[in-house]
């Protein structure tokens, strides 16, 4: 259930003139519904972990940040628009193998992506630093973080980006990515743990699995899993089968229009961008991932993962692991090559410490409604 509202927001932050979260989460959700069938079950767990960690809220709520952006941070949301990812953050990055068998590393969720100010996803991104800085995730200090972005991001648009391959290139971020990636004996056992959905599986969603399966009438069965946060709620479907002496796992996700649409009153394009950033960003493509109408499909494997902060080694280099981010947001962005002149003269009029100044009232912002969710 979602908690009532609070009689006070927390003291001494400030307070856009919005709706609370509590009503912007009900009515989203049910805008949402109006698009997909929504998991109840999975949206209540969602809310739960919502209250539990402020990092795990700001990772849910980016149809509140969608709200809370263009209030907070007007200027920056007026900042020369193109293909942006929006939900971003700092555990919105994995590993996967492209056409050639090698292992790549980027930005691995694209369900948000809306045309919008560049800026949007360099703020996301600090913000969320900031915030895993505080739940002591990093070791960094928040301006040094907010200025080894905005590094990163500006000398990836001037080399007009580069494909990240954990290969003969960067070692030390292969050697952080292999450190985290599962055991497969254990990844294994966790999925084919999970028992056999017995729910009705939409057309769709089955024709999307078993067009991405190794091969045709392949025996599987289906199982449904919790992942994410900021899709949690949405239908998900795993297909598990045995093929060639070993496991494969195919997953389809519904897709629906990115928040940025109904944060705007639903006057915005529902089209879904998925596939179209991911065709035009300098980028390794993953030959598994696919949109196959409203559902995004993509290979589950032990090195096909999202990096979680957690599963970090204790001594990593956090300013260096932040710079390849923004690296990586620059090859996203270059996705819309012909705004990237735009782009690059507003950032040359930027003040000193833009970044840090928007990320640090946006931080504080989001911290304000998770207390406010907090206190049910």
């Amino acid at each position: 259930m979602l908690p009532e509202r609070p009689d006070r927001l927390s003291a001494g932050l400030p307070q856009p003139d919005l709706m609370n979260i509590v009503t912007a989460t009900r009515k989203y959700e049910a805008w949402l519904a109006r698009q997909l069938p929504l998991l109840r079950t999975d949206l209540e767990f969602k809310h739960e972990q919502m209250g539990a960690d402020r990092f795990a809220f700001f990772r849910a709520t980016f149809y509140r940040w969608a709200q809370l952006w263009p209030a907070v941070c007007p200027e920056l949301a007026r900042a020369p628009r193109l293909l942006a990812v929006g939900d971003l953050h700092v555990e919105n990055f994995g590993t996967w193998r492209d056409g050639e068998g090698r292992l790549a590393w980027g930005i691995n969720d694209f369900d948000e992506t809306y045309p919008m100010s560049y800026a949007v996803d360099l703020v996301r991104l600090a913000a969320s630093a900031y915030i895993a800085l505080a739940g002591a995730h990093l070791g960094l200090e928040r301006q040094k973080a907010s200025a080894t972005i905005l590094d990163g991001y500006v000398q990836g648009l001037k080399k007009g980006g580069e494909p990240i391959v954990l290969g003969e290139h960067h070692h030390w971020l292969r050697e952080l990515a292999m450190s985290q990636l599962r055991d497969p004996q254990r990844f294994w056992a966790k999925l084919t743990a999970l028992p056999t959905y017995r729910g009705p599986v939409p057309p769709g969603a089955t024709k999307a699995l078993e067009r991405a399966l190794p091969e045709p009438q392949l025996a599987y069965r289906v199982v449904h899993r919790l992942a994410g946060l900021g899709s949690l709620g949405r239908q998900r479907f795993t297909a598990l089968a045995d093929w060639r002496g070993g496991k494969v796992a195919r997953e389809a996700k519904a897709l629906a229009a990115s928040a940025m649409v109904w944060s705007h009153g639903d006057s915005g394009s529902r089209r879904i961008r998925y596939e179209v950033i991911l065709r035009r960003a300098v980028r390794c493509p993953d030959p598994f991932l696919h949109c196959r109408g409203r559902w995004i499909v993509r290979r589950l494997a032990p090195d096909c993962c999202r990096v979680e902060l957690a599963e970090l080694p204790e001594k990593h280099d956090a300013a260096r692991l932040l710079w390849e981010m923004a690296w990586e947001t620059a090859n996203i962005h270059l996705a819309s090559r012909k705004r990237i002149k735009d782009v690059r003269h507003h950032l040359s009029r930027q003040p000193q410490n833009w970044l840090h100044q928007a990320a640090a009232a946006m931080t504080q912002a989001v911290t304000r409604d998770w207390e406010e969710w907090r206190s049910r």
